[in-house]
């Protein structure tokens, strides 16, 4: 996240203006109307970001919705929609104030449960109910993260839970500290900045995509992998989404989104660098970021299609579409203070975290029907090494407002940065690992994780949501079989079908 308003002096326009009595009150006037007219696009533009970031919400779902068997199709749509409705509540409730409450301590936020006193100005900052919506959209898109990696056999109930206490408490503490003025790594502290910089994670590579990977992670080892995802030699059997058309429109819209979600974290718009106006501002730094963005995920999607190819021997739009998202989640960190020169690497690097990721996760008989913890997680964290390496002096200093403060190793700026971007890696692994791992395992000893075997087998849409999304076989699919469950197989016609009429309806 970006610093606050620009602001305009009446002292300064009081001498232009003459310095007489009539001077001072001009000044003070244009100053109000500048200031209101300044919160008015900043804050209409917080608004088109968040709508935006929300709109993401409906990539996630159509992209776990292709990346799952037909047979839990519902179920995954219905658990990314209360990840948005708990997520609401419970980030309404205290996720923000523990977030952004502020003036507060370096670890918690302790002002603005239920929204009190927003619309307000402290010393935390400017906060209206735009911030609010924004930073929502942020945390629930977290939680969404996490469903991924546990879809196709979690119980409904332990989705309400898990999401409800991660957009509640877990992520929001982590926000407090890396984007609060008040978090004790923060790059936004007044003073005693961790190393001299504090983190710089712009958009959340690591508050939100760690964040999210790491529960996801945890989630999916506790839970253990799908049904007939490894054979009893231990090798892996793949087992394909219905949908590859859902999982491209589900990047599609989540490529979109991410125009909200990195240029978007700047939160205002009206500001000119250096202080003497003209055409380059923070107007220019989100189209920087933009750029940046489109870069690193473009390159991850090209040097994933290549490297797929000479691995497996063919074209795979999925893998493509997972290291594109891989390479936006990479780039969210650094994506502010970076050149576009350097988002490339980024995005070259992002490919093959992703690729040696998936490789580490079958060997460890690890099942992520989404590679949400290998993306997000992984990728997530090597973003974070990356802006502690290639961050520039120039937009480091633009962005977060001081100079002298250091920047990427790569572009000489020292050390201090990459060790700060370490310390937020490391705590954030450990920060969702304590609170996660006990919750999963928690749910696991009450049997509310897990759904059964006979559930699982036939599909939770049938078993837990009353009918099939559609008509539609999956290849494994054992339940239009005769003899399982005493399901049959539904046909298009009362008559005896031909061999035409009896082809697998899509």
């Amino acid at each position: 996240m970006s610093t606050p308003y620009a602001v305009c002096d009446a002292a300064e326009l009081v001498g232009l203006l003459g310095g007489s009595a009539n001077a001072t009150a001009a000044a003070n006037y244009l100053c109000n109307s500048f200031a209101t007219v300044t919160y008015a696009v900043d804050n209409s533009y917080l608004l088109f970001s968040a709508y935006l970031v929300f709109a993401m919400q409906l990539g996630f779902a159509m992209l776990c919705a292709g990346s799952v068997r037909a047979k839990n199709t519902m179920n995954i749509m219905l658990t990314n929609v209360l990840d948005a409705a708990a997520g609401g509540l419970s980030y309404y409730l205290f996720g923000f104030a523990f977030a952004f409450g502020g003036p507060s301590n370096g670890f918690i936020g302790k002002h603005y449960f239920g929204l009190k006193e927003v619309p307000s100005v402290s010393s935390a900052g400017t906060f209206d109910y735009s911030f609010f919506l924004y930073q929502w959209a942020f945390a629930i898109a977290a939680a969404g993260i996490t469903s991924g990696s546990i879809a196709e056999r979690t119980q409904f109930v332990a989705y309400l839970i898990y999401s409800s206490f991660l957009t509640g408490f877990v992520y929001p503490i982590v926000s407090h500290w890396f984007w609060s003025a008040d978090g004790w790594a923060s790059p936004f502290k007044a003073n005693n900045l961790l190393f001299g910089t504090g983190a710089i994670d712009f958009a959340g590579s690591g508050v939100v995509h760690m964040v999210g990977g790491v529960a996801g992670l945890w989630g999916a080892l506790i839970e253990g992998p799908r049904i007939g995802r490894f054979d009893h030699s231990g090798r892996s059997v793949i087992l394909r989404g219905h949908s590859a058309s859902l999982v491209v429109l589900g990047t599609f819209l989540l490529w979109f989104g991410w125009y909200g979600f990195n240029p978007g974290s700047f939160l205002t718009i009206v500001k000119a660098y250096g202080g003497n106006g003209g055409y380059y501002g923070q107007w220019s730094g989100i189209g920087r970021t933009a750029v940046t963005t489109t870069l690193a995920g473009s390159t991850a999607a090209l040097t994933t299609l290549f490297g797929k190819r000479l691995m497996v021997g063919h074209w795979t739009v999925t893998d493509v579409c997972n290291g594109l998202l891989g390479g936006f989640a990479a780039i969210t960190s650094g994506c502010s203070v970076v050149e576009p020169w350097a988002a490339i690497i980024c995005g070259f690097g992002a490919a093959w975290v992703l690729i040696g990721c998936n490789k580490l996760a079958e060997k460890l008989g690890y099942d992520d029907p989404l590679e949400a913890a290998q993306l997000h997680g992984g990728c997530g964290a090597w973003g974070l090494l990356f802006t502690g390496l290639f961050a520039a002096k120039r937009h480091v200093h633009e962005v977060y407002g001081t100079t002298g403060r250091p920047y990427g190793a790569f572009m000489g700026g020292g050390g201090k940065l990459l060790a700060a971007q370490l310390i937020e890696i490391l705590v954030i692994f450990g920060w969702v690992t304590v609170l996660m791992a006990p919750l999963f395992y928690g749910l696991k000893l009450l049997k509310l994780l897990r759904i059964s075997p006979e559930d699982e087998m036939a599909g939770m849409d049938l078993t837990r949501h009353g009918g099939f999304a559609y008509v539609y076989h999956d290849e494994d699919d054992q339940s239009h079989k005769p003899g399982f469950l005493n399901l049959k197989k539904v046909e298009h016609s009362s008559h005896t079908p031909s061999p035409a009429n009896n082809a697998v309806s899509v």
